[in-house]
């Protein structure tokens, strides 16, 4: 019988180790102890090193180490050994002399440091156990990245039907619809554009900027359709055609502007985008009125929200994302690297 049907996790895998210690710890003391001075013995001796382990890779390293607080991390190491080390000697002494009947008697300061060596040894076996864990986390989520870009490709291959016969059909309803009544058919066109873009260009890792450009503009170009009196977009454009960034990364803020930035009502909405490129990095920019509560919700949500976690797996800290709706305005602006 399997104790586990999946591959054992970190927490699974760490149960495992401890199990092991203490089974190691039991047996080895179980010929010169009776059964009960062995378990009490075990446990203590256990707990104290889980304690060690633990409280460095959990809190001292992370907390004063990885913060580059190196003075102050040897001095809470030797500090936290020195202490973890007395209590375990001190209750071992009072075991010892529980089990062997002996009277109580002062326990001295350098009895008690004479343990503090051992955990030591432990501090530093802390660090082998931080590097099994780091390694067998990072393993996991290799594993869980590699299945996951194996469902996706066998989606997008299962899904590949669909779109095309889509495209087929939408090319044959624009031949048709070109005859009659021409502005229809180029928005069909724009359609089936950007259905393509989802299918071909979304995937990738980066895409021509004059890729992402010309989706943004068949997206404006129908949205517009929906707009009673419509609206005057003034799109300024200056980079490098040869210049690729990573797909869909411009797109949330132009549906922004559409989804809460739009008054339906007015003869005159006003939107202003910029993409300019200059020496290694791309601004965006854009501008418009904001609507009234009863015609447009609050713009952002969960849209900036998730586009700023994409944005922080891409560049890290390199980018600036600010937005400002104070006033009639409201203004995103983006400025990423050039990579």
């Amino acid at each position: 019988m399997k104790i586990w049907r999946q591959a054992p996790n970190i927490v699974q895998l760490q149960l495992l180790i401890w199990t092991a210690v203490l089974l190691l710890m039991f047996f080895s003391q179980l010929p010169m102890n009776g059964l009960l001075k062995t378990v009490i013995y075990t446990v203590v001796n256990a707990t104290s090193d889980a304690i060690i382990i633990y409280g460095n890779i959990l809190f001292l390293y992370p907390v004063f180490y990885q913060k580059r607080r190196f003075v102050w991390y040897g001095i809470s190491v030797a500090l936290f050994l020195i202490l973890t080390g007395m209590l375990r000697g001190y209750t071992n002494i009072i075991l010892y002399q529980f089990f062997q009947f002996i009277k109580t008697s002062p326990v001295h300061l350098p009895t008690l440091l004479a343990y503090v060596p051992e955990g030591i040894l432990t501090y530093v076996l802390s660090f082998v156990f931080r590097i099994a864990i780091a390694y067998f986390t990072l393993k996991r989520q290799t594993e869980e990245i590699l299945l996951q870009k194996s469902q996706a490709e066998l989606n997008l291959l299962k899904s590949q039907v669909q779109p095309h016969f889509l495209f087929n059909a939408l090319n044959s309803i624009y031949y048709r619809v070109y005859k009659v009544d021409p502005p229809s058919a180029g928005l069909i066109e724009r359609l089936a554009d950007i259905m393509r873009y989802f299918v071909d260009e979304s995937p990738k890792d980066k895409v021509p900027v004059s890729t992402e450009v010309a989706f943004i503009e068949n997206y404006i170009a129908l949205e517009r359709i929906r707009i009673l009196h419509g609206a005057s977009v003034n799109f300024e454009k200056a980079y490098n055609p040869d210049l690729r960034i990573p797909p869909m990364l411009l797109m949330t803020f132009v549906e922004n502007i559409f989804k809460h930035g739009i008054d339906k009502s007015l003869k005159q909405n006003q939107v202003t985008i910029s993409l300019v490129q200059q020496n290694d990095h791309l601004f965006f920019t854009t501008r418009n009125r904001k609507a009234d509560p009863e015609f447009g919700d609050e713009p952002g949500g969960f849209g900036i929200i998730n586009l700023t976690k994409r944005l922080r797996m891409l560049y890290g800290d390199k980018f600036q994302l600010t937005i400002d709706d104070g006033g009639e305005l409201f203004t995103a602006f983006l400025k990423i690297p050039l990579l």
